[in-house]
């Protein structure tokens, strides 16, 4: 059977590439593809169990079986049409519009949160970020937090923007706007949000220092696979 890999952040850099096909024996798990990936690339076997394993988009445990034509992605920890509540965006984001479109006139109060690229990260001078990300699965993963978190506060609004690609000093990496009743629970969602999209959406940043080296910012586990069956 065949299917596609798909590597991303520091798992690329081990593979070489972002993307690879392999042809793999009928039902063969993650058991075989770990040693047969292992074997063709020897520098993925320090990170491995580090990796979470999404089949399809969804993430899956060791015993997870393959199928013809799946799409299996490497994901590294995160650093951390369009859904309602969220937007992975390759272009530049556009801040007054989204709070011209996502604040809604009954709630009295709002909270708008935009997180940037800064110029140091531990006595090193940074000089642009890279995001990277398995789209699909980010996006899902953002409306999933912006949902429940409005689930939670009756009259809540959440939206969230990220970046991807390669961002100067100052750009704005992430834009959050949360809108409430009342400006407590606006600030909650707006902290809440963040914090959760860093342990659960697959995001990647690399930062680029002076002197000319890189550094995958991988930190944080991400969530819990699901059961494969």
């Amino acid at each position: 059977m065949k299917i596609r890999v798909l590597a991303f952040a520091s798992a690329a850099t081990a593979v070489g590439a972002s993307e690879i096909e392999l042809d793999l024996p009928a039902d063969d798990g993650l058991e075989s593809l770990k040693r047969t990936l292992s074997r063709n690339y020897p520098d993925l076997v320090p990170i491995w169990d580090r990796l979470a394993v999404a089949i399809d988009g969804e993430l899956v445990g060791p015993d997870a079986k393959l199928h013809e034509g799946a799409e299996v992605a490497l994901l590294p920890p995160v650093s951390g049409g369009r859904p309602a509540r969220a937007l992975i965006a390759e272009d530049p984001i556009d801040i007054a519009g989204l709070v011209r479109e996502t604040i809604p006139a009954d709630c009295g109060a709002s909270v708008l949160f935009v997180g940037t690229v800064r110029n140091h990260h531990q006595d090193r001078e940074v000089v642009r970020l890279t995001y990277e990300a398995y789209k699909p699965m980010a996006e899902a993963a953002l409306e999933r937090i912006a949902r429940e978190l409005e689930s939670a506060t009756e009259g809540l609004r959440v939206h969230i923007v990220h970046r991807l690609g390669t961002l100067a000093v100052g750009e704005s990496s992430v834009v959050i706007t949360a809108a409430a009743a009342h400006r407590a629970a606006a600030y909650d969602a707006s902290r809440a949000a963040l914090e959760r999209l860093k342990r659960e959406a697959p995001i990647w940043k690399r930062e680029w220092y002076s002197d000319g080296k890189a550094v995958w910012r991988e930190e944080e586990p991400l969530g819990e696979p699901s059961s494969g069956d």
